[in-house]
């Protein structure tokens, strides 16, 4: 098969029928994407679903090369969420909506249902970001309040935290700023399920947000733990100081998580560099928010937090909330790390210690595990959250031969950092060596980052502080520069971690192609050819010696899954989420950058690897079977509407109902007037490498969730389920 079926079962360890998620203890958080009614034709690969057609060909397709030239010569994109026969979905909140007093945010992501009752529980809902271009143009028809946009000039820079109150433009910059960031952060809401099956919010009085300037006006502030509570309670910070010692303003940028086996939800502070600075002094202050500028773009809103005096150290870390408490405003736990956080994954086993795995995504990030000091009695137990205030961050050091170690992100550890050769692209960033100016560097060249070793002897050397608390938060503050300091790996942009119930680890690696912020370890990170660098993406799994949590080495296997399927791919290209089933299997979906979808590929002369992934579409989901006679195979399950990422995945503890977010439909051409579309030219391969063209009718914008003509796109939680209300299952 195209997906290389013979080393997926490798990479699976021959016991892919034993994998389960143990992310929760009762399997809750396993997320499987639905598939066809029992009714529905039944294919001959044993699914109980229809793949869904994308606008690829693929080898599941069961047609002759000829076959599928014709069948394939024209495709239609859909601007709605396209499901095998049998399955419909239902809209459970939209941008906009109520919710307690504040509202429904932007660019929701992870999802986490928490189930208090039968049919009954709170989903916590993070959101992540704001689409310039689009949030702007629909804003006043959403929220039904105008802003005004131009108060500056577009891309236009402006230094708005020093801007004096008696400055015109100081009011209209604040008040943008402050419902930005209303759009970003946590979500809070109970619902329950209908006798038909549709899911309704009952609107109870712990429904809350937790947004972006939570805390600036109306005490709601988070709480942190962990040392990094000593820097921002130090007086005698190096940079910028809030005022607020350990009190938090609330929570942004908000990715992907986790749900933890006592019943919290996980929220991750991922690309917090936009809206706050992520550089940070030696002592792990802040810098000042007006070295970061406030500017009105297409893709975003830049500066928004330091537009408000948000310090940035704040930001970017993994913040846990318990839904069913009504007066919690999360916890930032700084033993996990600031960096760009996406998932979360959790092995908790009762007698062991506990051990909280992460990544950082952006190209070059780390892999981190962080190891309680205590052990965990009980795994369902809410005191679990205590372990997370006492321990170890560590860094993943990946070896080629498959091997590994786990590097502590401790001051007495050695400065050894990773040489530009060995990194696509050819550059890393350190901590700047001027300590007084802080921040980093850029390094390019193998001379200089040896150079930088000689001059740093161990981490304590990099950081300052006047106890060993505070010299361990700065460290910890400055996560990334420091592990890339320390030895730990360059990979391929991290996004989902997974634990399964025998402890081994699930990453998916979403691109290996460099970047302004790095670039992925050439020796690890390399396509099903030994391409390097190589954009479509990997699967790893990881497994501590003897299943310990607290084990200072693993091992790791690998599978370029990505790519077309005449060179050795599924015909998928980014993945991202990975969930496991109740049953064992993967459940995945892609993360193209959405200027990417559906982009022109009249010829493939000298088109490279980012813009060939036009000729996928828009992103999908895709179920892959991990035991029995298909297993390694890959089968598209669903599309997402126009320009669109589904995001967070989360099935019921009844696998019934799946929920989604449907993130930033239209973020490319905004609303989408008048059913516009066109046709655009693709040069197709078949799965045995024959070229032929495609004539693909391709929506301009969105209108969804609404889908009537003119209707604002607006970001939106579902409920997928099978019309049956049967339970969801990928197999007969």
């Amino acid at each position: 098969m195209g997906i290389k079926r013979r080393n997926f079962l490798l990479f699976l360890g021959a016991s892919a029928g034993s994998v389960a998620l143990g992310s929760l203890a009762t399997s809750e958080k396993a997320f499987s994407m639905p598939f066809a009614d029992d009714m529905a034709a039944m294919t001959d690969k044993g699914l109980s679903f229809t793949p869904v057609k994308l606008p690829i060909p693929l080898e599941i397709d069961g047609m002759t090369t000829a076959k599928q030239m014709e069948a394939y010569r024209t495709y239609e994109v859909q601007d709605d969420i396209v499901l095998p026969e049998g399955f419909t979905y239902d809209v459970i909140g939209s941008w906009g909506d109520r919710v307690g007093d504040s509202r429904f945010g932007y660019n929701n992501d992870y999802l986490s249902f928490i189930e208090t009752s039968p049919n009954e529980g709170f989903l916590t809902i993070n959101f992540e970001y704001i689409s310039g271009k689009t949030w702007r143009e629909t804003y006043p028809m959403v929220v039904g309040k105008a802003l005004d946009f131009n108060v500056l000039p577009l891309d236009e820079e402006i230094d708005a935290f020093s801007l004096p109150a008696s400055d015109p433009r100081k009011a209209k910059i604040d008040a943008i700023a402050k419902e930005a960031l209303i759009d970003q952060g946590i979500g809070v809401i109970s619902i329950r399920r209908t006798a038909d099956g549709r899911w309704v919010r009952t609107f109870s009085n712990a429904d809350r947000r937790i947004t972006g300037i939570s805390g600036l006006e109306d005490g709601r502030y988070a709480k942190a733990t962990g040392p990094a509570t000593a820097v921002f309670n130090k007086s005698d910070k190096m940079g910028y100081d809030d005022g607020l010692g350990d009190r938090i303003i609330g929570s942004i940028q908000n990715c992907a998580g986790g749900t933890s086996p006592w019943g919290t939800a996980f929220s991750a502070e991922e690309n917090f560099q936009d809206t706050v600075l992520e550089p940070v002094m030696a002592d792990g202050s802040a810098f000042s928010p007006s070295e970061h500028a406030f500017s009105i773009g297409d893709e975003d809103i830049y500066g928004r937090g330091s537009t408000l005096g948000l310090a940035g150290n704040k930001y970017g870390w993994m913040v846990e909330v318990d839904p069913a408490n009504p007066n919690d405003y999360g916890t930032k736990h700084t033993w996990l790390g600031r960096y760009r956080h996406e998932a979360v994954g959790f092995f908790v086993e009762a007698g062991k210690r506990l051990a909280v795995y992460s990544g950082c995504d952006r190209r070059g990030g780390h892999l981190y595990k962080f190891v309680s000091n205590g052990t965990v009695r009980n795994v369902t137990d809410k005191a679990n959250s205590r372990l997370l205030a006492d321990g170890m961050l560590y860094g993943a050091k990946f070896n080629a031969n498959g091997t590994g170690t786990w590097i502590a992100l401790a001051p007495e550890t050695p400065v050894d950092p990773i040489l530009p050769s060995t990194v696509a692209g050819g550059k890393i960033k350190l901590p700047n060596p001027d300590r007084q100016a802080g921040g980093f560097v850029t390094i390019e060249s193998d001379a200089d980052a040896m150079t930088f070793k000689q001059q740093f002897r161990t981490l304590g050397d990099l950081y300052m502080g006047n106890s060993p608390e505070e010299k361990q938060g700065a460290i910890l503050i400055d996560a990334h520069y420091a592990a890339t300091a320390a030895g730990v790996t360059t990979t391929a942009r991290p996004e989902d971690t997974i634990v399964a119930q025998d402890g081994t680890l699930y990453i998916a690696f979403t691109s290996g192609s460099p970047g302004g912020d790095g670039g992925p370890d050439a020796s690890v990170f390399k396509g099903p050819n030994g391409e390097m660098p190589y954009e479509h993406g990997w699967i790893i799994s990881l497994k501590d010696n003897g299943g310990d949590p607290a084990a200072m080495n693993f091992r790791w296997d690998s599978l370029a899954m990505g790519g077309e399927p005449s060179e050795g791919g599924a015909g998928f290209s980014n993945p991202d989420n990975i969930e496991i089933d109740a049953e064992g299997h993967v459940w995945m979906v892609t993360d193209m950058s959405t200027d990417k979808h559906n982009l022109a590929v009249p010829t493939r002369t000298d088109v490279s690897q980012s813009n060939l992934r036009g000729i996928f579409g828009n992103n999908s989901t895709w179920f892959i079977p991990t035991s029995g006679p298909n297993a390694g195979n890959a089968y598209p399950f669903a599309i997402g509407p126009m320009e669109t990422e589904t995001c967070g995945p989360f099935l019921t503890r009844d696998q019934q109902t799946l929920f989604a977010a449907i993130q930033h439909p239209g973020e490319t051409h905004g609303m989408r007037q008048s059913m516009a579309s066109e046709t655009r030219k693709f040069a197709m391969k078949t799965p045995d490498g024959q070229e032929f063209m495609q004539d693909r009718v391709v929506p301009l914008g969105s209108n969804w969730p609404g889908k009537g003509p003119n209707d604002p796109p607006k970001p939106s939680v579902v409920a997928i389920r099978r019309t049956s209300s049967a339970p969801i299952r990928g197999l007969y």
